[in-house]
């Protein structure tokens, strides 16, 4: 008899924002359509379905193993800390064997996907740009995003700068400090897999000042979460 694959559950933060769970399941399901597998999306806080529910549904349709890839872009606290807590929780009663699978990161894979998304929003190569993320505590983890930056804009041809939501710089002082120093028009980039409170303002913000701005991640993040699970597996 053979044993069925092992499943693929996508975990991501969680917010309040009515938006978040639809871009997410879609991801998961094109990730789900790469592999030929049984993909779902849970959520550390704030948005149903948790871990423990996920696993729960996955079991009882047959799944004895299940790899968890965290929809996270920098190895900050959710991912050094909830992340394998809430993974370890999970396991302690789960019916299936649970392998945690690195997070999305910073690597030239999502400046791939960021550069597709940012040209599909018609941001022209030389134009000023803002590579917006939630941002951290944690220095390193900031630090990531700017590097990011630094090699989005050498791949690009015109600034790249990055700003948070959280810390700072923040990404009101950065946009109007592109906008003022002459440039007119910014380009706005999230590092973002789907929406959230914190995109919201600056959505409005492009939307009245006519500034191109790309769209959260979503499934383009597909291939790369597949390729998590294919490391993990």
């Amino acid at each position: 008899m053979t044993a069925p694959p092992t499943a693929l559950i996508g975990l991501a933060h969680g917010s309040r924002h009515p938006g978040v769970r639809g871009p997410i399941q879609a991801l998961m399901s094109a990730a789900g359509d790469l592999l030929e597998i049984p993909a779902r999306s849970a959520y550390l806080d704030l948005t149903e379905p948790d871990l423990g529910t996920v696993i729960g549904e996955l079991s009882r349709h047959g799944s004895a193993r299940a790899v968890v890839v965290p929809l996270l872009f920098t190895n900050a606290f959710h991912a050094r800390i909830d992340v394998p807590s809430t993974v370890e929780e999970a396991a302690g009663s789960a019916p299936l064997e649970l392998v945690t699978a690195g997070i999305l990161g910073t690597g030239d894979d999502v400046a791939d996907v960021l550069l597709t998304a940012a040209a599909g929003a018609g941001i022209a190569g030389d134009l000023p740009a803002v590579l917006y993320a939630v941002g951290s505590s944690d220095p390193a983890a900031n630090s990531a995003v700017q590097e990011l930056a630094e090699r989005l804009a050498v791949r690009r041809g015109g600034p790249v700068r990055a700003a948070f939501g959280t810390t700072e710089p923040r990404v009101q002082a950065v946009l109007d400090e592109l906008a003022g120093a002459g440039a007119g028009r910014v380009g706005v980039i999230p590092l973002f897999v789907s929406p959230g409170l914190l995109l919201d303002p600056v959505a409005h913000l492009a939307r009245d000042r006519g500034w191109p701005m790309a769209l959260p991640l979503g499934r383009r993040l597909a291939p790369i979460v597949a390729a998590r699970y294919a490391d993990a597996v």
